[in-house]
C-alpha cells in the first residue's frame, strides 16, 4: 500500500486512544462491584510486563510517537487493574498496603528495564545489528498472547464469562485494528508490531465467542437448578404460592446478578408441576385424613414425595407388619380386641 503519513498518524493516533483507555472499563467495573472474580490478575501481570519489550521495541524501531506511547500506558493500566485484584481479593491480608507496594514496585521494575534495554541495545541497532531488537518484538507478542492463557483457564473451570467488562475486550479489539491499519500506511510495514496487535484481535474475540455461547448455558444450568430447589422447599413446607423465575434479556447480563430462563417450554412445566402440587396435595390429603380415623395410632404419618422428573406428587404410608404368631403380636391383638369389647358393654350399659 502506498505511504500516507497523514492515516499513519491519524490511525496510530486513534489506535493509542483505544489501548490507551481500553482497560479503564475493566478497572471501573472492578471498583464498581469491590471484587475480581473470574477475572485472571495474571493476565493484566503478564500485560503489564509485556508492555515493556513493546515499548523497547516501538522505540528503537522509530515507530510513530503515538505508537512509542502507547506500550507505555498499556502496561501502567494494566498493572492498576492487577493491583485491583490483589485488593479485591478476599483471601490476602494487609491487601491495601501490599497491594500498594507491590504495584508501585513492579511498576518502577518494568519502567527501569524498559529503560536499561533501549540505552544497551541502541548502539548495537545504530550499527546495524536489528537481531536483539527483533527479539524483543517476538517477546512482546508472545507474552501478550500468553497473558490470556490464564483468562481462558479462568473461563474453562467456571463454564462462563464473569467479572470481565466487554466494553474493555471491545475497545481492545477496535484498538489492535486501528494500530493495525496504521501500519499499513507505513513507509515500511513491521510485521512483528502487526502480529502483536492481531494476536490481541483473535483472543480477544474468542472471549467475546466463548461469552455469546457459555452464558447463556450457565443460566439456563442456573435456573433449572432453582426451579428445583423453590419447588422442594415449597414440597417440604406445605406451600404452594411459587413464585416464578424471571427472564433476563441480555446474554452479556452476569448469570450472578440476575436468573434467566430462557426456554418457555420449561417455565410451562414449572407451571404444571405447581398446578398439579396443588390438586393432587389438596385432594389426596383429604382422603388420607379420613383413612387416618380408622388406622391405629401406631401407623407412621404420610410424606409427601415430589418427582422432579415426572413432575407429579405421590404419597407413601409404610404400614407396620404385626407378626400374629409371635407372643407380642398376640397380646397386641388382645389388648385391641379387649378395649373393643370394654367400650361395647359401656355403650349397652349406658343404654
Amino acid at each position: 500500500m502506498k505511504p500516507n503519513p497523514i492515516a499513519e498518524n491519524v490511525l496510530g493516533t486513534m489506535g493509542t486512544i483505544c489501548w490507551t483507555g481500553q482497560i479503564i472499563p475493566q478497572i471501573w467495573k472492578t471498583y464498581k462491584d469491590k471484587k475480581s472474580d473470574g477475572l485472571s490478575p495474571w493476565l493484566m501481570l503478564i500485560w503489564g510486563i509485556s508492555s515493556a519489550f513493546l515499548g523497547v521495541y516501538a522505540i528503537l524501531r522509530h515507530l510513530n510517537l503515538p505508537l512509542q506511547l502507547q506500550p507505555q500506558l498499556f502496561g501502567f493500566f494494566g498493572l492498576i487493574n492487577w493491583g485491583q485484584c490483589l485488593y479485591y481479593d478476599p483471601h490476602r491480608q494487609n491487601k491495601g498496603y501490599m497491594s500498594f507496594l507491590l504495584v508501585a514496585g513492579t511498576m518502577i521494575s518494568v519502567g527501569g528495564f524498559e529503560v536499561f534495554l533501549v540505552f544497551i541495545s541502541r548502539p548495537a541497532y545504530e550499527r546495524g545489528v536489528t537481531a536483539p531488537v527483533e527479539l524483543y518484538g517476538v517477546l512482546s507478542a508472545v507474552l501478550i498472547a500468553a497473558g490470556l492463557l490464564p483468562q481462558y483457564w479462568e473461563i474453562y473451570k467456571r463454564k462462563e464469562v464473569i467479572g470481565i467488562s466487554y466494553l474493555f475486550i471491545f475497545v481492545d479489539v477496535l484498538g489492535g485494528l486501528l494500530n493495525d491499519l496504521s501500519l499499513l500506511f507505513a513507509k515500511e510495514f513491521d510485521g512483528l508490531a502487526a502480529a502483536s496487535y492481531t494476536i490481541v484481535i483473535v483472543m480477544d474475540s474468542a472471549i467475546l465467542i466463548a461469552a455469546l455461547i457459555l452464558n447463556p448455558r450457565a443460566r439456563r444450568r442456573r435456573g433449572e437448578t432453582t426451579v428445583r430447589t423453590v419447588v422442594i422447599e415449597a414440597t417440604e413446607t406445605g406451600s404452594t404460592n411459587i413464585a416464578e423465575p424471571t427472564i433476563a434479556p441480555s446474554i452479556f447480563t452476569s448469570p450472578t446478578s440476575t436468573l434467566d430462563i430462557e426456554n418457555q417450554d420449561r417455565l410451562a412445566g414449572f407451571r404444571k408441576v405447581t398446578e398439579e402440587k396443588t390438586f393432587y396435595g389438596a385432594a389426596e390429603a383429604s382422603k388420607m385424613q379420613q383413612v387416618d380415623k380408622m388406622l391405629p395410632a401406631c401407623t407412621p404419618s404420610i410424606t409427601g414425595v415430589v418427582d422432579m422428573e415426572k413432575g407429579t406428587e405421590s404419597l407413601i404410608r409404610k404400614l407396620p407388619l404385626v407378626d400374629m404368631c409371635s407372643d407380642e403380636g398376640r397380646a397386641k391383638a388382645s389388648t385391641s380386641s379387649k378395649g373393643g369389647d370394654g367400650q361395647g358393654k359401656d355403650t349397652r350399659g349406658s343404654s
